[in-house]
């Protein structure tokens, strides 16, 4: 099984230097952009079978680029919704710094975020989609559009690491990374793909 794991495109909440989390911000002009030359990426070289997709906006919208010249349909996945980050959502990320800043010996992985979830919590409902995407025996290529720090967890369970494990991968705006499920092992082709943004 062919996995393509896919970040939104900019959206206005990154362009108004936001925390975004559950705070559904659409896509902005350049994200849009991106999710243009993201779709006809993926259309060219790496034709999906199956897309799902966090539920917010930035995340429909890029998908829906992907999808819409594939003719497949979009399967929206709430476990793919970005970390609910409680109070922080939607507040400018100057105005955050100085009302919560961070603390000076960080947070543990199971505590929740100002009201919201923890980093445990949101691998627990990763990892449940993830063990359901590896049991689709009909599906060859799967496209999953989700953002940044559920990327990171997919990658951990991809790899089958701890929670607490302090590895985090990053993923820039409209990048792909395509790893590879087999019988008897998993590959990593490719990670943080972008190139089809200068082409």
């Amino acid at each position: 099984m062919e996995l393509f794991i896919i970040r939104h495109g900019h959206s206005m909440g990154d362009h108004e230097d936001r925390h975004q989390g559950h705070a559904d911000f659409s896509l902005s002009a350049k994200g849009e952009t991106q999710a243009e030359a993201l779709a006809a990426f993926i259309y060219r070289n790496y034709p999906l079978q199956k897309i799902y997709s966090s539920p917010l906006k930035r995340c429909l919208e890029t998908a829906k680029q992907i999808a819409n010249p594939l003719q497949i349909p979009i399967h929206e996945e709430a476990a793919l919704i970005e970390r609910d980050n409680g109070l922080l959502a939607g507040m400018l990320r100057s105005e955050a710094l100085k009302k919560y800043p961070y603390p000076e010996k960080g947070r543990s992985y199971y505590e929740p975020l100002f009201g919201g979830e923890s980093e445990l919590s949101v691998r627990c409902r990763v990892e449940h989609f993830f063990a359901r995407v590896c049991r689709d025996q009909s599906t060859e290529r799967i496209g999953i559009v989700t953002h940044a720090s559920v990327i990171s967890l997919l990658f951990h369970c991809f790899l089958n690491l701890p929670n607490d494990c302090n590895v985090y991968l990053s993923t820039s705006d409209a990048a792909v990374h395509f790893w590879n499920i087999h019988k008897d092992y998993r590959q990593i082709i490719f990670n943080n793909y972008q190139q089809h943004l200068s082409e």
